[in-house]
């Protein structure tokens, strides 16, 4: 799940990411803005899932997906949008354009 927050004062959006695994020890997040390197997620008991704030610039679409235990690649199942990778798969988009 994605929750945005956007800034009056400031070009850039809060992103919120969330994902539930039941079977996951570990849950990262690897994007376009991460340089495709894993950012770890914190599992937040009371919610049952593992979340990340990212701060990234307004009016843009960045791709996404989690990896889980190292292994494991999915996408958020309520992403902006999906588009299809060079792997075969889909990348998770998140859309970070102000709302009129």
């Amino acid at each position: 799940m994605l929750t945005k927050r956007f800034f009056k004062t400031k070009d850039e959006a809060e992103v919120t990411f969330e994902f539930s695994h039941p079977q996951a020890k570990k849950v990262e997040l690897v994007g376009e803005f991460t340089n495709w390197k894993p950012l770890a997620m914190k599992f937040v008991k009371k919610d049952k899932a593992f979340k990340l704030k990212q701060r990234l610039p307004v009016d843009k679409q960045y791709h996404f997906k989690y990896l889980i235990d190292g292994k494991q690649w999915d996408n958020d199942a309520q992403a902006d949008a999906y588009v299809p990778n060079s792997f075969g798969t889909d990348n998770s988009i998140v859309n970070t354009q102000r709302l009129a």
